[in-house]
């Protein structure tokens, strides 16, 4: 099973927001990571026909090898998909049980399986426990695992999820990654999301977005790499913070509790002081590093 994605461009009148986007996706989960207006929801809205490219090519192939334009496939292409929009339409007088009933339905599942699905699936984003209570009802972390459990409904091939743990706790959001990369072991999963950590332990590939422009793509560990012996742990004096900020990019802040020195993480090709020691680089360091402090996911 792939998913391949060949020059495919779109434009908002003299706005080019995808530009020659290229890549080829098989079973596993890809982070869509960019600053907004990266051209990331573009993209998932191409993929899930909700918008039209103006160039480009989609190709769908099954596990038979048999490949197809996705556009000649129609509705038999939009039920491989499961998709969750970052903000969802969702009826406030369903219940939480009766919605999933009905997305069921839209999406042609036999009675006997969702039977079996609905429950395992509200159980599995934590929802299990408020079967009759209205969507209008909902806090926005439980509306937002019932639109990741409407997506998953009906064992899609391919999941397109946006912003899957937004507005989620710690602990929700945990478990909302681990569900995650259960079920993607045999689907193809692509995730835009601004939680960089959300993202990094369990993607496969990063895709890293800049004005509709590929600017990298690779595994998280390649990624990280490639800035090591960049970023450094930096104490400094408390009354020196803001001038280190203005000289460096410093991507955190905290407190020395042994020494109560401010300790500073800064992305920096060169020494910063000569008390300075080099760290271990995360995926989020080096979205910083690429993209810079002004830059903001979506």
């Amino acid at each position: 099973m792939l998913l391949s994605i060949n020059n495919v461009s779109k434009s908002y009148g003299s706005n080019l927001a995808l530009n020659q986007f290229t890549s080829v996706l098989e079973p596993g989960i890809y982070a869509l990571l960019g600053p907004n207006g990266s051209g990331k929801s573009t993209l998932m809205n191409i993929l899930t026909d909700n918008l039209k490219a103006d160039s480009g090519e989609i190709t769908y192939t099954d596990e038979a090898g048999n490949a197809e334009n996705i556009l000649n496939m129609g509705v038999r292409f939009r039920e491989k998909i499961g998709f969750m929009p970052q903000y969802p339409g969702l009826y406030p007088n369903f219940t939480v049980e009766r919605f999933m009933w009905y997305m069921a339905a839209l999406k042609g599942m036999k009675k006997e399986e969702a039977k079996k699905q609905i429950p395992a699936i509200l159980a599995a984003v934590e929802l299990d426990d408020v079967p009759k209570r209205k969507i209008g009802a909902l806090s926005g972390g439980m509306k937002q695992r019932l639109t990741l459990a409407q997506a998953v409904l009906g064992d899609p091939e391919i999941l397109i999820l946006d912003e899957p743990t937004a507005g989620l706790d710690p602990k929700q959001r945990i478990a909302i990654r681990n569900y995650i990369s259960k079920i993607a072991f045999n689907k193809i999963v692509l995730i835009a999301t601004h939680v960089v950590p959300d993202i990094e332990f369990i993607a496969r590939d990063i895709i890293m977005l800049k004005k509709g422009v590929i600017v990298d793509n690779a595994p998280p560990h390649e990624l990280t790499k490639k800035i090591e012996g960049k970023v450094w742990n930096v104490p400094c004096a408390e009354s020196d913070v803001q001038q280190m900020q203005d000289k460096f990019r410093v991507t955190n802040i905290a407190r020395d509790e042994d020494t109560g020195e401010v300790l500073l993480r800064v992305l920096a090709d060169e020494l910063p002081t000569d008390r300075s020691k080099t760290v271990a680089p995360t995926l989020e360091d080096y979205y910083l590093y690429v993209f810079g402090e002004a830059s903001s996911t979506s």
